[in-house]
């Protein structure tokens, strides 16, 4: 029998994000994935060591790279529609969930438990899925970093509003991250 969920997953690529924006470089869920593992893992390992935290990182960057996988299916749902009002964002939550099981439906029985905890995991409140949250916001400041060094005035805004967000999260490591590690973003390959 053959199995589409890995060759349904080589299509994030063809997902773009940030579709209702002007965007001087287009962004896919497959680089934005890899981008909040590589941070979540960051975060994880920062946690652990500078703020005494218990984080299993491995399990950090897993939950990052299937973070966005129903985003194949549904699509990169822009965040002002996707929390305009109560409504909007349960009829998505539900899409998402269909998604989901259309997804791990395309795997062998044996296999399924183990990606469905990846891509639907359980303890939204855990340690390693707040750090994932503030590594996808984290991805998403990067961004705005990029195209507002680019003169594309677009993500001025969203980026003040992400930045708050983050501040808001209440994530030790995520603020060290901010101070630490966003400000090389600012700068041109021959200052970094």
């Amino acid at each position: 029998m053959a199995y589409s969920f890995f060759a349904m997953l080589s299509r994030m690529k063809n997902i773009r994000r940030w579709a209702l924006m002007r965007n001087t470089r287009s962004e896919n869920i497959c680089e934005h994935s890899h981008e909040v593992a590589v941070i979540a893992h960051a975060l994880a390992l920062m946690t652990n060591r500078h703020y005494e935290g218990n984080v299993d990182a491995e399990k950090c960057v897993m939950l990052a790279v299937y973070h966005d996988v129903p985003e194949i299916l549904t699509g990169d749902m822009p965040t002002p529609v996707k929390y305009y009002n109560p409504a909007i964002r349960e009829a998505y939550r539900q899409v998402e969930e269909s998604a989901c099981d259309k997804l791990i439906e395309m795997l062998p029985a044996d296999l399924r438990d183990e990606y469905d905890a990846l891509i639907r995991p359980q303890d939204k409140d855990s340690e390693e899925m707040r750090l994932v949250k503030a590594a996808d916001k984290l991805s998403a400041l990067i961004k705005c970093i990029e195209e507002t060094s680019q003169g594309n005035r677009e993500f001025a805004s969203a980026r003040r509003a992400t930045e708050k967000a983050i501040r808001a999260m209440d994530v030790p490591a995520a603020d060290e991250f901010l101070e630490n590690y966003i400000p090389a973003y600012e700068l041109t390959l021959d200052d970094q």
